[in-house]
């Protein structure tokens, strides 16, 4: 029988054989943060389409509301009604239940970038989508329990989930060179769109091919979340210095590239005041909010819309919802390529790549947005209009997402908690908002909620264009707070072997 012994021995040499693979470290942590806002965003947004099959639909005289409406019924699964599954819940009561995850998200952004930066952030990324994993499981019941039972956990779900970004920016920071953050940064930070695209398409097929059974969604993607939570903790680490299988070469590489990194206990405090009065700052912040209210506009409201308007069945609905997503992640790609080539080309500077980037960011969605809403029940166009507008907000991922790291390394977790926070205030009010401004569904009270994403994203981001900047601010390093405060990894032969019991945590 094998012993514990015998167990942690394989599981290190399991692990040392694929931390010296072909892949560098920095990518494996790139991959796995990817994947965990794959998670994130599979779980915070499968109750968007999945809402629109546990709600019971009330029939409305669409010509006496909208004489716009368009022709046909729309489609409802055919089973008896069982209120156990099935909701009774009006279009305010479902802003508020699509809303309550981010009354929890942006009351953790703070906190968990400062403990990012304290104390690191794989645990503090870890445990924040493991809780919001066991949640999800948790829906379900909550549902059933009533309405505000599933906006107690919704607003738990968001206050596990709120550390996420935080905790990457502290890790990329520690992690990625500067020439690389465009690339990598992308890819990390646009998983937003592949959960987006994950969940809309398989929770309708679930919902086509299991009917009635709605709950199955939410089991099967708080699972998932539980599993990569147990990879991330065999696989990541805080920084190149504690990673006990990273080669050498790669080390001295990171050191090198990304250097004057503080270590984490030496940070001086917060320059709160210094960060509150900068206007590149308060430039991105305002940015931010202008994207995340056009974003969580369409994310939490398109299936409805899609749904209650141009009448598209429930498997139509999931397929056809992520499309526009997963255009707006090829182009994050695409788009994190291009900016790492501009720079590396010193083709434009640093300030003028994510301003440009930024603009094609705010007025593509903004225009294709709103010219979807005027193409009427003209299906096949409303569908291009929406992909082709929402797929360049993918150049968002490598211009404004990543500012924050420009603007300030050594500060990255609380700066990103600080934007993204304030910006994630955008998802508590438009979930609210839409359904006070669409009490009947109808195409004019839809065409209102566009025109009003779109005039918020051009006006932030003209905001942006005046007043941001990508150079690292003054207050990045105001004073050291101990001699020798920079990040030093150490060769593998002048560091002490550490014992196993270390190596494996």
């Amino acid at each position: 029988m094998a012993t514990i012994t015998d167990k942690t021995e394989h599981i290190v040499s399991w692990r040392e054989k694929l931390g010296k693979g072909c892949m560098p470290q920095r990518y494996v942590l790139g991959l796995m943060g990817f994947l965990a806002v794959v998670n994130a965003y599979t779980m915070r947004n499968c109750l968007s389409l999945a809402i629109t099959e546990m709600v019971i639909y009330h029939k409305h005289h669409d010509v006496a509301i909208d004489p716009n409406a368009c022709p046909g019924e729309i489609q409802i699964r055919n089973h008896t009604i069982d209120y156990d599954n099935e909701f009774d819940w009006d279009e305010k009561t479902q802003g508020y239940i699509l809303s309550a995850f981010y009354w929890g998200y942006v009351l953790t952004h703070i906190p968990g970038g400062l403990m990012a930066e304290r104390l690191g952030g794989k645990h503090v990324l870890g445990i924040g989508i493991l809780g919001t994993s066991v949640f999800t499981l948790l829906t379900p019941v909550a549902a059933r329990a009533g309405p505000w039972w599933l906006v107690f956990v919704r607003f738990i779900e968001g206050f596990g989930e709120g550390m996420t970004f935080p905790a990457l920016n502290a890790l990329l920071a520690r992690w990625v060179p500067p020439l690389e953050r465009g690339k990598l940064g992308s890819l990390v930070f646009a998983g937003n769109q592949i959960g987006i695209v994950m969940s809309n398409v398989l929770a309708g097929l679930m919902l086509k091919y299991n009917e009635g059974s709605w709950a199955s969604v939410f089991y099967f993607f708080g699972s998932l979340g539980v599993i990569w939570y147990i990879f991330w903790c065999l696989l990541c680490y805080n920084d190149p210095g504690v990673h006990p299988f990273i080669t050498q070469t790669e080390k001295e590489y990171l050191f090198e590239s990304i250097g004057g990194i503080k270590k984490r206990d030496h940070l001086p405090p917060t320059p709160w005041l210094r960060i509150f009065s900068s206007w590149p700052v308060w430039a991105l912040i305002i940015g931010q909010i202008g994207h995340d209210w056009s974003l969580f506009t369409i994310q939490a409201d398109l299936p409805k819309y899609m749904k209650s308007v141009l009448k598209f069945s429930v498997a139509q609905n999931g397929f056809l919802s992520s499309l526009p997503f997963m255009m707006m992640w090829i182009t994050a790609m695409v788009s994190g390529w291009w900016s790492d080539f501009l720079l590396k080309r010193e083709v434009y500077n640093v300030s003028t790549v994510r301003k440009l980037f930024t603009s094609i960011a705010s007025f593509g969605p903004g225009l294709g947005v709103l010219a979807a809403s005027y193409a009427g029940c003209n299906r096949i166009l409303v569908m291009v209009l929406f992909t082709v507008g929402m797929s360049l907000m993918g150049f968002f991922y490598p211009s404004l997402k990543v500012n924050a790291l420009d603007l300030s390394p050594n500060y990255a977790g609380t700066m990103m908690a600080l934007v993204n926070g304030i910006g994630a205030i955008s998802g508590i009010i438009t979930p609210t908002l839409v359904g006070f401004l669409i009490p009947n569904s109808t195409l004019l009270e839809w065409r209102r909620v566009f025109w009003l994403a779109g005039v918020v994203i051009v006006i932030t981001n003209v905001i942006f264009i005046m007043k941001g900047s990508a150079e690292v601010q003054p207050w990045n390093d105001i004073q050291p707070a101990v001699e020798d405060e920079t990040v030093t990894w150490k060769s593998d032969k002048d560091e002490k072997e550490k014992p196993q019991s270390e190596q494996i945590v």
